[in-house]
């Protein structure tokens, strides 16, 4: 091994646990739910994306396994090249019809999905606007594109800041393409984008909209169809990603919008083209996950409501929950210091619930972001609670 590399690797890991940091990851040892056991120990699990508890529901769970049957396990090739099943157009078609669009192409990840179209459909002639708190993949995924795209160049827009959107809108006439793109949710605050302003004022400058729908879907809308069902702005939004490893419970992202669009991604959508297929079981999985988002309403419901005790919980204790509308529920902290240590001391009384800390959230904001799911029973809420106060007047930060 590279001795310079490894002395470098070091030193960088060191800095990370000197500035409160460093991260390891948890073990999960059972299947994902409202209470796991992780490296060995029973905790009520609040940092799950696991929304409607579709991961292990039984309906979802046998379909994968018919489907190994039938299927086998891998699908063998890059879909283009002959890793394309009839599950695999199955569950687009589905995915279609769900979001009310004429197609939909379906990505290894919701990340590979926004670095695979955002690159795709700009030019060096073009300029992306987005919104400051805009997810790592779409940020990612400009920077792969040749648009313009740079803060000190005027184009990142103040958080849902519709006077500064259009001001940039007004500056940015002169490029052939303009693209606003937007979290449908943001994903460490739980506040949704006043999508119908920003819909009004790209077809007032004609620029073109898309919409990253990660933390919407199975959440908001008709079905959980996200942010463009929840405002009736169908027809109006031209790019649409979805997930499919958060409320769905399985993995694997999309995008969403015209058959045009579907045609050109084929062709030039990059982790499309040099990815191989998702296994046949996970479509078939998701297939049946999207039958239980359009015929059973009880877990988006159970969601809602453990949402709504949480949050109200949470405010009536003294938390800052930073405005959430949605399930994601943070709980502000601040320093990096103290949200790793209130994370620790959480653990300690049975309760997983991660710090967020810089470089996902500025420095100085870090908070403990929780996830209250449908597979939460009033149980476990009732004992996060207690011990996210035993923690706080422990620790007396503030919060």
């Amino acid at each position: 091994m590279n001795s310079e590399l490894q002395v470098w690797l070091g030193t960088q890991i060191q800095a990370l646990k000197d500035q409160h940091l460093y991260k390891i990851p948890k073990i999960l040892e059972t299947p994902a739910g409202g209470r796991v056991r992780m490296n060995g120990k029973e905790v009520v699990n609040l940092s799950s994306n696991n929304y409607l508890g579709l991961a292990n529901h039984p309906k979802v769970r046998q379909a994968a396994l018919d489907s190994i049957e039938r299927w086998g396990v891998g699908a063998g090739a890059v879909r283009w090249i002959g890793g394309t099943m009839s599950v695999h157009e199955e569950l687009e078609e589905r995915l279609a019809k769900f979001k009310n669009v004429e197609a939909v192409l379906v990505f290894t990840g919701g990340f590979t999905a926004n670095s695979g179209c955002i690159p795709a459909v700009l030019t060096d002639k073009d300029v992306v606007i987005s919104d400051e708190l805009n997810h790592a993949s779409i940020i990612d995924g400009v920077r792969l594109s040749p648009a313009k795209y740079k803060k000190s160049e005027g184009c990142v827009f103040e958080h849902k800041n519709m006077d500064h959107l259009e001001s940039i809108l007004q500056k940015t006439q002169g490029f052939e393409k303009r693209m606003i793109i937007t979290d449908g949710v943001f994903s460490m605050d739980g506040d949704i984008a006043p999508l119908p302003k920003i819909v009004e004022l790209a077809e007032k400058y004609n620029a073109f909209v898309m919409v990253d729908d990660a933390h919407a879907s199975g959440v908001l809308g008709k079905n959980g169809a996200g942010t463009t069902s929840h405002f009736n702005l169908y027809g109006r939004v031209d790019i649409q990603l979805g997930t499919l490893s958060k409320a769905l419970g399985v993995v694997g992202g999309y995008i969403a919008g015209s058959a045009l669009l579907k045609d050109w991604l084929i062709n030039r959508g990059r982790p499309y083209l040099f990815s191989t297929a998702h296994p046949p079981m996970v479509a078939a999985a998701l297939i049946a996950a999207l039958d239980v988002m359009e015929n059973d309403p009880e877990p988006m419901r159970r969601l809602w409501a453990n949402a709504k005790w949480w949050k109200d919980a949470l405010a009536e204790s003294g938390f800052d929950t930073m405005g959430s509308e949605t399930p994601i529920t943070p709980v502000f902290v601040g320093e990096e210091k103290a949200a790793q240590e209130m994370e620790r001391l959480l653990w300690e009384e049975g309760v997983y619930a991660l710090a967020i800390v810089f470089p996902t959230v500025a420095k100085g904001k870090a908070r403990l972001r929780t996830m209250p799911t449908a597979a939460h029973t009033q149980e476990d809420l009732e004992f996060a609670l207690s011990a996210f106060k035993r923690v706080r007047d422990k620790l007396s930060v503030g919060v």
